[in-house]
């Protein structure tokens, strides 16, 4: 079955650094776009970052360019998204998501299968 497995996830302090992983299964995951997504408390789902299917186009949304990289690698079924500079405001359950097309989407209706979501909490 198609499976998505958020990982990487934790407790770090303002400016400090994660790196998410997800790992896919179950999909022909190198003709998918995939996407990164978050959820704060008491707020609804919003785009974070996507990848298109062979890693050369990338899309961020506004509050994260030059912060985080998201990445991909189709030999191991993979998409990472670096986190840098994190700030409290980034606090938010990160989902993973497989998107129904190859080029990146900041839709959340492009996104075809999620992942179960890993936290990502930012002290002040």
């Amino acid at each position: 079955q198609v499976q998505l497995v958020e990982s990487g996830g934790g407790l770090v302090q303002a400016g400090g650094s994660l790196r998410l992983s997800c790992a896919a299964s179950g999909l022909t995951f190198s003709s998918s776009a995939m996407g990164w997504f978050r959820q704060a408390p008491g707020k609804e789902r919003e785009f974070v970052a996507a990848v298109n299917w062979s890693g050369g186009s990338t899309y961020y949304q506004d509050s994260v360019k030059g912060r985080f990289t998201i990445s991909r690698d189709n030999a191991k079924n993979m998409v990472y998204l670096q986190m840098n500079s994190l700030k409290p405001e980034d606090t938010a359950v990160y989902y993973c998501a497989a998107a129904a097309l190859r080029q990146g989407s900041r839709w959340a209706r492009d996104y075809k299968t999620w992942g179960q979501g890993t936290q990502v909490t930012v002290s002040s």
